[in-house]
């Protein structure tokens, strides 16, 4: 099993998954060939090539692990975290703190086309793959060991996806990682000052300058962040206050999947199809156990949920790693103008 370690210095975990050293990509400093779909594990036919699904949409509501399939949920053959029936046991080891890696770790098949982008789906299976993020992010907040569910997608080798087919992955925690955290503490801390959401401020701010905005639809908006980290990295935020991702509608997921196809679309034409990865932010469990004395308790009102886009276009050295500082020779306001005058003809 793997473990979580706290790292008292700078105050995070970190995951030791011994396991997944036997992943073959795993230290090899090489260049991926593209992959035959004759020996894709992710399509048609080859179901038997992954663990047995957890789920999946049939046109006809065929049988598990058949071929006929539009979209599948399968585990992580060579998962970080597990979900296994025991408790966390969180201990201390001297000085640190550990527990046992419980968790989830889910890969979702998005199609069963081997090598089509998600910029060019059609609007029907974008759909279909938020409502199966929604599905998924419900079920495992079921679980009250789980405080925390990242949905991701790593499009590219560069961004990390170590096969070609198009999928993006879940990831389960015990504990909530710090970004998410720190992203918690500042909504908490500006609600509490101000009575307002902090993400509903900015929106307010960018659509009244309007020099970082991408998209705005009314429902969804697509924005350059102010400080934003790397070159084109873009937010996608409901224009409704809303805390979790779970909540949201079918309506809200389509409109969101055409905000998400048309952004996408763009830094495909303006960065000639880069490697990117995006994740999800979304609030965390509150029914998760144990739970902290009234932790979390204006998480409804003070936090909003949000979808990040980083494109990989550059790399973190010395300086980054060494400071936490990222430099990037893009700014927002030129990157958000760039996306906007492209022509999706």
């Amino acid at each position: 099993m793997s473990q979580l370690r706290h790292d008292p210095i700078q105050r995070r975990w970190v995951i030791i998954a011994e396991e997944r050293q036997s992943r073959s990509t795993d230290f090899i400093p090489h260049r991926a060939e593209p992959m035959d779909a004759s020996l894709c594990p992710f399509c048609p036919g080859r179901e038997r090539f992954t663990p047995p699904e957890i789920m999946a949409i049939r046109p006809n509501g065929g049988e598990p692990n058949a071929s006929d399939w539009l979209q599948r949920v399968v585990p992580n053959r060579y998962p970080a975290l597990r979900i296994e029936p025991v408790e966390l046991g969180r201990a201390a080891d001297g000085l640190y703190d550990r527990m046992n890696g419980i968790g989830a770790h889910e890969v979702i098949i998005e199609c069963p086309e081997h090598d089509q982008a998600l910029a060019d789906y059609p609007q029907i299976k974008i759909h279909n793959l938020l409502k199966t993020y929604r599905a998924r992010l419900v079920d495992l907040m079921q679980d009250q060991r789980l405080r925390y569910v990242l949905i991701f997608k790593n499009q590219g080798e560069p961004a990390g996806a170590t096969l070609q087919h198009p999928h993006s992955q879940i990831i389960a925690t015990p504990i909530t990682p710090r970004t998410v955290a720190i992203e918690l503490v500042s909504c908490r801390e500006h609600y509490r000052l101000k009575e307002r959401c902090l993400i509903c401020d900015i929106i307010q701010q960018e659509v009244t300058s309007g020099e970082r905005v991408i998209y705005d639809d009314g429902a969804f908006i697509a924005l350059a962040p102010y400080a934003s980290r790397f070159p084109f990295e873009l937010m996608i935020i409901p224009r409704a206050h809303s805390h979790s991702f779970s909540e949201a509608s079918d309506e809200d997921l389509s409109l969101l999947g055409q905000c998400l196809q048309e952004t996408l679309k763009r830094l495909r034409l303006a960065l000639e199809d880069a490697a990117y990865n995006y994740v999800i932010h979304s609030a965390p469990n509150a029914a998760a156990r144990p739970m902290r004395p009234g932790y979390w308790l204006t998480l409804a009102q003070d936090y909003h949920w949000h979808l990040e886009i980083i494109p990989r276009l550059t790399k973190m050295a010395g300086f980054e790693w060494g400071t936490g500082f990222y430099i990037n020779p893009t700014s927002p306001e030129a990157a958000a103008k760039f996306l906007r005058e492209i022509s999706l003809g």
